[in-house]
């Protein structure tokens, strides 16, 4: 399981949420079968998306983060709920870079430029969509200029992916640090001191705990912790749900299926499960899709 933080600076000027999602990122890894660069791009979005699940107001929301950049990766997809439970994927899992000339994974060439989409569904008719330009590619950057420019919220993001040598996922998670409004100065002051000296949140992950993360975020500032959440890579696909994209296909595509020799087979693309249909099952969908047109 993957671990969440959430602390308030006692004069209420800003909150920080943090992130332990190793977890999350090497389940992600293995279903998909990432390349290290890969598995950097989708988990830093995963872990990202999981810390804006965790701010939503209500347990039917939803929130969608999608990179659509013209990188090796292709587009990056995750969702979360209100409790930051995940998923997602990236188009491309096998795309792999060179590392950069500092030595890391080159998450940005994977990406791209191109546009970054925040979908929320509250359970309406249509979900808000916020759009922005990819500034990097390096997830973090992106998010920070998102919030700032398309929500007013100055917010400092930093996400972390540190793959090991047999390209498991050694250490993963993030921080995400936003101001309230009417916050005082001194304290953005601090803030600002504090995000330019933080140590990457996988080397302090490394030797320490999220409540270590914290201290180096809100250093030199009153602050306390309001809650901590368990949350994991957890997708909601289902055997109902694969049975109703068939239906909806309509009369004619599913008899094409009933009359190929070939076994109709669905994969859900966030994780690892496979839903077999036999001529007997299609034959019963199809007979609800006619009732359906009756």
């Amino acid at each position: 399981m993957a671990t969440i933080i959430r602390a308030i600076t006692k004069d209420g000027s800003a909150r920080a949420i943090i992130i332990d999602g190793r977890d999350i990122v090497e389940r992600a890894r293995e279903i998909h079968n990432t390349t290290p660069t890969a598995t950097a791009a989708l988990g830093r979005t995963l872990i990202i998306t999981s810390l804006a699940g965790s701010m939503l107001g209500e347990e039917e929301d939803v929130i969608t983060i999608r990179f659509k950049g013209d990188g090796v990766g292709g587009a990056v997809v995750a969702t979360s709920d209100w409790c930051g439970n995940v998923r997602g994927f990236i188009q491309n899992p096998a795309a792999d870079l060179p590392l950069r000339a500092d030595g890391k994974l080159d998450v940005g060439g994977c990406i791209g430029k191109g546009e970054l989409y925040i979908l929320r569904d509250a359970g309406g008719t249509e979900p808000y969509v916020g759009v922005s330009k990819i500034q990097t590619g390096e997830v973090g950057d992106d998010i920070a200029y998102y919030y700032a420019t398309s929500e007013q919220i100055p917010t400092v993001c930093a996400l972390g992916v540190l793959v090991d040598r047999d390209y498991t996922v050694k250490e993963a998670g993030g921080a995400l640090v936003q101001l309230l409004p009417f916050a005082d100065e001194e304290v953005v002051d601090q803030l600002e001191k504090n995000a330019q000296k933080m140590r990457p949140v996988t080397e302090t992950l490394s030797n320490g705990t999220l409540e270590d993360v914290l201290a180096e975020v809100f250093d030199g500032l009153e602050y306390e912790i309001f809650d901590k959440i368990e949350c994991a890579y957890k997708c909601v696909c289902s055997r109902k749900k694969t049975d109703n994209a068939l239906i909806s296909l309509g009369e004619k595509e599913l008899s094409e299926l009933i009359a190929d020799e070939n076994e109709t087979v669905m994969t859900c693309s966030f994780c690892d499960a496979v839903y077999k249909y036999s001529k007997s099952d299609l034959k019963h969908l199809l007979g609800i899709a006619k009732k359906n047109n009756e």
